[in-house]
């Protein structure tokens, strides 16, 4: 249970001690003057007394009931079975989703320079996904200059969408003995650099924040750079003092997104530091089926629930490919939308903000000689955006 609720429940105790001690003292009283008053009008006193002790009990009774009913806004969601009440969803929505507007022969700078998609095409992917599919909350992952334009194109164009912004953050630590595809160490050089390219990165961050106040609800702080796994790491202390940096500079939320598994295992510092956490979850990579997604992704957040009980929750990405030569047996069109309908409505039920990964698909992500490769399938809409299974029904004549 969150921290405020168990002050507010203790202070409400304490208060009832006091007028139970009240009225105990005013019934002491009372009974000696039943036994012990020699006053001439011994009746009438009496009498007094038990209409003020009437009175006293009254008040507590109306007291207890207003407490009854404010402790049980807050308990309802338990007693439900519900993980987090309504006031925890990021903006008040379950539904949302992360967004990356490349397209087929687009792609970020891999060393020689990015290609970035139109202002014509990110207003294209923006209607699609607020006006024709329903989203009115995005994640989008750094502060550069594509990230600028989704900004710019929501503000000139009126579009009814809020933004969880990301700051990226770059390798700090050399991860090449626990990543699978680092072969060898990253240069001290390159991540001295790094160390300097997160700092302006989490500059255009807070600029950012600040310039769209009205779209920007909340900022994320570096995307899975703190599991063994990744390419990108950097140390915990160091990203508690980043989202520091940004609490200070923006009004609104900070957050961290990384695995479940982190969270549940090493997060407890972070938490501290955080608005609310993010995590992800995604048990096709863990060699789950679709008769196992639903089940094994609640166990996830469950993990995480228990092992920090009163941080809020966001699922931050959570989602399942089309295709994926990794695991062709586990994965199509129709499993994708099982998994999307199942775990947005456990998420919608449970009062917990679930970013779906992801809007369309990219295929200049993992391997570039295979295109069946999982990275390039988890949209929900093709790479040329083309509504999959999981969105058809939407378009239907």
């Amino acid at each position: 249970m969150p921290q405020k609720h168990q002050d507010t429940r203790l202070h409400k105790s304490k208060k009832s001690k006091v007028l139970y001690f009240v009225i105990l003292s005013v019934f002491e009283t009372w009974w000696q003057d039943m036994n012990f008053s020699k006053r001439v009008q011994p009746i009438k006193i009496k009498t007094g007394k038990i209409l003020f002790i009437v009175a006293l009990i009254s008040f507590v009774a109306c007291n207890q009931n207003k407490n009854t009913s404010q402790k049980s806004m807050i308990e309802t969601e338990q007693q439900e079975g519900k993980l987090q009440s309504e006031g925890d969803l990021l903006m008040g929505v379950s539904k949302a989703i992360s967004y990356s507007g490349f397209r087929s022969g687009q792609h970020p700078d891999r060393g020689d320079g990015a290609k970035n998609p139109s202002y014509e095409q990110t207003l294209e992917d923006l209607k699609i996904l607020s006006e024709e599919a329903g989203f009115k909350l995005i994640r989008i992952y750094d502060s550069r200059e594509n990230s600028e334009l989704v900004l710019k194109v929501i503000k000139e164009n009126n579009l009814d969408i809020k933004v969880l912004l990301g700051i990226w953050l770059d390798a700090e630590l050399s991860n090449h003995e626990t990543c699978a595809w680092l072969t060898e160490p990253i240069p001290e050089e390159e991540l001295q650099q790094n160390k300097k390219l997160n700092l302006i990165e989490i500059e255009r961050g807070i600029k950012l924040a600040n310039e769209y106040k009205d779209i920007v609800v909340a900022v994320n702080v570096g995307n899975e750079a703190l599991v063994e796994w990744n390419d990108h790491k950097v140390a915990t202390n160091t990203i508690i003092a980043y989202v520091l940096k940004v609490k200070e500079a923006i009004e609104q939320e900070v957050t961290v997104a990384d695995n479940y598994k982190w969270w549940a295992d090493h997060g407890i510092e972070l938490a501290k530091a955080v608005d609310f956490i993010s995590i992800h979850v995604y048990p096709v990579w863990e060699g789950k089926d679709i008769n196992e997604g639903l089940s094994y992704s609640i166990e996830n957040v469950m993990e995480v629930r228990n092992a920090l009980p009163e941080a809020r929750i966001v699922i931050s990405e959570a989602g399942w490919p089309s295709v994926a030569s990794e695991f062709p047996e586990r994965v199509n069109e129709e499993k994708q939308q099982q998994y999307y309908n199942e775990f947005l409505a456990w998420s919608k039920e449970n009062n917990i903000t679930t970013f779906i990964f992801e809007a369309f698909d990219e295929d200049w992500k993992g391997n570039p000689g295979n295109m069946e490769g999982a990275e390039k399938h988890w949209g929900l809409y093709t790479v040329d955006r083309k509504p999959k299974k999981v969105m058809q029904h939407l378009y239907a004549e």
